[in-house]
């Protein structure tokens, strides 16, 4: 099969934007290109060894990628592609910006991208470590072996940094976890590896769940991962000690209601992939909920929140 890769230079604050504007014409996920970020691994020595380009575009912005199948269905999807941005742009907030496209067959864009993800600490014992490169692990690291496909969750995109450095705090030998979004799967075979009872995955791209799977049972977590296609909570009988959800703040905003139905008593849940200018939309929606605050997160452009079900313990 082949894809057209669609390339939009914006700003920063409006990822979470181009997230949802990407996920309503059908688009296959979303790579974000932060030069600030890129620099910022490469100043720090996080990548050893590195052949990454920094991203050409102007202070303030980052590249947002996505893909579409070039089939019968790609000439309305680009057309709603394009009357979303249009109607955007006739606002004072969103200037236009180009874009541009390029046609790649699938095993292009499956490997093209390999070069940004290298082995990484992002808390304090995981480690992610893709599966075609070596890492030497010390006798406390938790060690994480991924292969995103084409799900899109490397795992070490601050919004998941975010989540798994949660998850370090509050994941327990009896902790029942509850990954809404699970993509590649990175934060449910996190939560395995950190102890979990039972992690129920879900994801509504079939492409996801399958990656998911198979990278459960490379970390050989799957007899504690359950991976299964689902449109985020709708239908779900399981009951969580703790809901992660790394996805984007209007999608948050709409789970806020259903998140209390499915979290037990004092249960906790960790909401990602939020940019800060709407941090504050979703904590009003998370207490309008009947939920507390118990942490607000940051780390540059990016917020999560960790907040506990009405009526429990502020301890973690």
């Amino acid at each position: 099969m082949k894809w057209r890769e669609i390339a939009i230079t914006t700003r920063q604050e409006n990822a979470d934007a181009m997230a949802e504007i990407f996920e309503t014409v059908g688009a296959m996920g979303m790579v974000i290109e932060d030069p600030q970020l890129i620099a910022s691994y490469i100043e720090s020595n996080v990548w050893d060894l590195h052949d990454v380009e920094i991203p050409d575009v102007p202070e303030g912005m980052i590249r947002v990628k996505t893909y579409l199948a070039i089939d019968d269905m790609l000439e309305d999807r680009l057309a709603a592609l394009q009357e979303e941005l249009s109607a955007r742009e006739r606002s004072e907030e969103w200037p236009a910006h180009a874009w541009t496209m390029t046609d790649l067959h699938e095993d292009d864009w499956a490997h093209a991208w390999k070069a940004f993800f290298k082995p990484e600490k992002v808390g304090r014992r995981v480690v992610i470590r893709p599966t075609w490169e070596a890492y030497v692990a010390s006798d406390d690291d938790l060690v994480i072996s991924i292969d995103p496909g084409m799900a899109f969750g490397t795992g070490t995109h601050p919004t998941t940094v975010m989540c798994i450095r949660a998850l370090e705090d509050y994941v327990h030998s009896e902790a029942r976890v509850l990954d809404v979004g699970t993509g590649s799967g990175v934060l449910s075979i996190a939560a395995a590896l950190l102890g979990a009872k039972k992690v129920l995955a879900v994801d509504n791209d079939p492409v996801a769940v399958a990656t998911a799977q198979e990278n459960a049972a490379l970390n050989q977590v799957d007899g504690i991962v359950e991976v299964r296609r689902n449109d985020l909570l709708a239908g779900l009988e399981e009951q969580a000690d703790i809901l992660v959800a790394n996805i984007i703040a209007d999608v948050i905003i709409r789970l806020a209601p259903q998140a209390g139905a499915v979290l037990a008593p004092e249960g906790i849940m960790i909401a990602s992939g939020i940019i800060q200018n709407r941090l504050d939309d979703v904590v009003e929606a998370m207490t309008e909920n009947g939920f507390t605050i118990e942490e607000l997160i940051s780390h540059g452009e990016w917020a999560a929140l960790v907040a506990r079900k009405a009526g429990g313990s502020t301890e973690a």
